[in-house]
């Protein structure tokens, strides 16, 4: 077993993301997989994609995993490297392959869409704590895990168990649900993730997985998860809500604090986390559902309106606009436009990866009012569009 580059951690890391990044090879042109006659290589996973988004959106960023030691998992470290992330401390597996799948050019909502994944024995599935330093994650200001990652191995699963475990500073822990039923086995995904995600600090999870994974939409999604600090709800074409603690008080102004800078609207300032864990962080003891006060109100902010490409990795973009803009102390109806805008930018590109809106373009159009807001159409290639325009308008 070998560790690409020196391994060491810096003091401390905007975001550390750990899950499985796999070698995606896109279809040159419509159609079944049978009849696509060449493939486009690129990179898809949950977590790296955060992780690449938020490193082009200038924030610091690590990711862990554990890839093999082949010429696949040679692209995935160099290529996730090339957006800025930290990957001095991926993991070579000389023993076990690099997932890779292929997947159709359609809408994965529709019944034309395939995907064939092949990652069964990967070397991702043979992650555990051992394999990370602590300081690689104590050194998270956010720590950005997804659910998909537990459905890989038992061990993959104790290892998520271990890094959400309530513990004094623990990192702040971003959740983001990723229902993928046909890796769980055994049934027992649903109350994995329920699980998981009560031990979360930010959770992310779409109204149509927590139907299908838990038959709840609306309210009793959050009545299912008391703990979190906040759950964002994505809701498709709809858009999405920000439903905060149920405790009266968020902690995330205090969760975010220590480097400096006074809070910002209803976030924290940009700073290292010092993360509630559990309920309050106090001492880790999780809160029945039916002991939840009065919820505080819910936020929520309307989809744009895009033209779109492909839908794939647009759910992990619209997380790191999110987190990018609560470290950052945004208030939260401008987190949940910058996840949206940052999905967009995903939506309107082939690939699973997208350059986000420049920071200045994307809070000018988060500030704008919601008649305008609601105007928006964005079609491929709008985030250079734009940017042009606005140099172009500064330029004397």
């Amino acid at each position: 077993m070998t560790v690409t580059g020196t391994g060491n951690a810096p003091d401390v890391v905007d975001v550390v993301a750990l899950g499985e990044s796999m070698v995606t090879f896109l279809p040159s042109r419509p159609g079944r997989l049978a009849d696509v006659p060449s493939f486009h290589r690129g990179i898809g996973g949950a977590e790296s994609n955060v992780a690449c988004v938020l490193a082009a959106a200038g924030h610091t960023t690590r990711w862990l995993s554990r890839v093999g030691a082949d010429g696949f998992g040679d692209h995935l470290v160099e290529t996730v490297g090339g957006y800025g992330v930290d990957v001095s401390h991926v993991r070579r597996d000389p023993a076990r392959p690099t997932g890779i799948y292929f997947r159709t050019a359609g809408d994965r909502s529709t019944d034309d869409h395939e995907v064939a994944y092949y990652r069964s024995g990967s070397a991702a599935s043979a992650m555990s704590l051992a394999d990370f330093h602590p300081d690689a994650v104590g050194a998270a200001r956010i720590l950005h895990l997804s659910g998909i990652t537990p459905a890989l191995s038992e061990g993959c699963l104790a290892l998520i168990r271990e890094l959400t475990a309530p513990r004094p500073g623990r990192p702040l822990i971003s959740f983001d649900v990723n229902h993928r039923p046909r890796l769980w086995r055994d049934g027992h995904g649903p109350d994995i993730l329920l699980e998981l995600a009560r031990r979360a600090d930010i959770v992310f999870v779409g109204e149509d997985e927590a139907e299908e994974a838990w038959g709840l939409t609306g309210e009793h999604i959050r009545e299912a998860l008391p703990e979190p600090d906040l759950v964002v709800v994505k809701r498709g074409a709809r858009g999405a809500v920000a439903l905060p603690t149920y405790r009266g008080q968020s902690c995330l102004p205090q969760c975010l604090k220590g480097l400096g800078g006074a809070p910002t609207g209803d976030g924290g300032p940009p700073a290292r986390a010092k993360s509630r864990v559990g309920e309050g962080g106090r001492d880790g003891t999780p809160q029945a559902p039916g002991r939840a006060t009065t919820p505080r109100p819910a936020t929520t902010a309307p989809a744009l309106k895009v033209d779109v490409v492909a839908t794939t990795g647009a759910g992990d973009a619209f997380a790191a606009g999110f987190l990018s803009a609560t470290l950052r102390g945004l208030p939260l109806r401008a987190r949940l436009r910058h996840g949206h805008l940052t999905a967009a930018a995903t939506l309107t590109a082939p690939g699973d990866l997208a350059p986000p809106p420049s920071r200045a373009l994307a809070d000018r159009l988060a500030a704008l009012d919601d008649t305008a807001w609601g105007r928006l159409r964005l079609g491929p290639g709008w985030t250079d569009t734009l940017s042009r325009a606005e140099q172009e308008a500064r330029t004397p």
